[in-house]
């Protein structure tokens, strides 16, 4: 076996990371010749629930790991991590804006982004999976100078899931059966499941009209259903898009990666886009033509982006 690599998990007592950690666990993100350090970081009201679920990945005697720290210290959980799940997050309570939730995590996200700075392996791979994911990323990113911004990155794979999902139901083909899918924009209503460069053969009223909103709205619709939000689900695509990214994928992936000007989305803006993964990294797939209903649907997602950026201009 190799040495093992610390992973640190924040929101650690939460239901996310509640399924996310025994995939980590398992080996389903470096591998499984891979052991794993895992820290588990809470606020110091929640501390004691997640070293309940530290009790629980002990008794699980999953052979991969090598020890669990629980903490609600910021150097302790990101010193010398390699991967970062960053999952906790002020979630939005009833009669909250949109505004008033981004500066509740701003303070978040600007701590966690200068530990990360300051203390996590220089090669480090962020993602952020705590709404909103997107501009959650770009303030841990701006937070930490000594770090490339291409080391952070938001969750966008269950979107890119979902869509998948929906092609099968559809169809009644696998997942796996369809390539070239991508998920435009920001993690939101907003956002833009795009199918026009895949294979998958469906009527496009149905894609217009019926996928895409069901695809934007799924998190709105399994709370509704299930009475909680999205958890194992999002845990998933968690485990996929840091897998992919470490391991490569010629398949398109969907990626909330900073924008480096592709396909006129602002430099800098964490967005998704479809990547591929290479050598370690995500790369923005190129040299494709736009037309005029993918640009609009892909404008008015970066345009939110956009304020959301400037809601938080100053923690920037």
């Amino acid at each position: 076996m190799t040495q093992p690599v610390k992973i640190t998990v924040t929101g650690a007592a939460g239901n996310i990371a509640y399924s996310l950690l025994w995939r980590i666990a398992a080996g389903d993100v470096y591998g499984k010749d891979t052991p794993v350090d895992l820290a588990l970081l809470e606020i110091p009201a929640a501390v004691e629930k997640a070293q309940g679920v530290a009790m629980e990945l002990n008794d699980s005697a999953l052979p991969l790991v090598n020890s669990i720290t629980v903490t609600d210290d910021l150097k302790e959980a990101f010193e010398n991590t390699s991967a970062a799940f960053l999952v906790g997050a002020r979630p939005r309570s009833k009669g909250m804006e949109r505004a008033d939730l981004l500066e509740a995590n701003g303070a978040i996200f600007t701590k966690q982004g200068k530990a990360i700075n300051d203390y996590a392996a220089r090669d480090v791979r962020v993602l952020v999976v705590g709404n909103p994911a997107n501009t959650n990323a770009l303030i841990a990113a701006n937070n930490a100078p000594d770090l490339d911004n291409s080391q952070f990155n938001a969750l966008m794979r269950l979107d890119h899931n979902r869509t998948l999902s929906q092609l099968a139901l559809k169809t009644g083909k696998s997942t796996t059966d369809f390539t070239k899918v991508a998920v435009w924009g920001n993690h939101s209503a907003s956002q833009f499941p795009d199918i026009t460069y895949s294979n998958a053969e469906v009527d496009q009223d149905w894609y217009r009209e019926e996928m895409i909103p069901k695809v934007a709205k799924r998190g709105a619709e399994i709370i509704e259903v299930r009475g909680s939000s999205s958890a194992a689900s999002a845990a998933s695509a968690a485990v996929d898009h840091m897998h992919d990214w470490i391991h490569g994928t010629e398949d398109w992936r969907t990626a909330a990666v900073p924008s480096d000007g592709s396909y006129g989305v602002d430099e800098g803006l964490i967005c998704g886009f479809p990547t591929v993964s290479r050598n370690g990294q995500w790369e923005i797939v190129q040299g494709l033509e736009l037309t005029d209903f993918q640009k609009e649907r892909i404008e008015a997602s970066v345009a939110e982006l956009r304020e959301e950026r400037k809601a938080v201009a100053d923690l920037l």
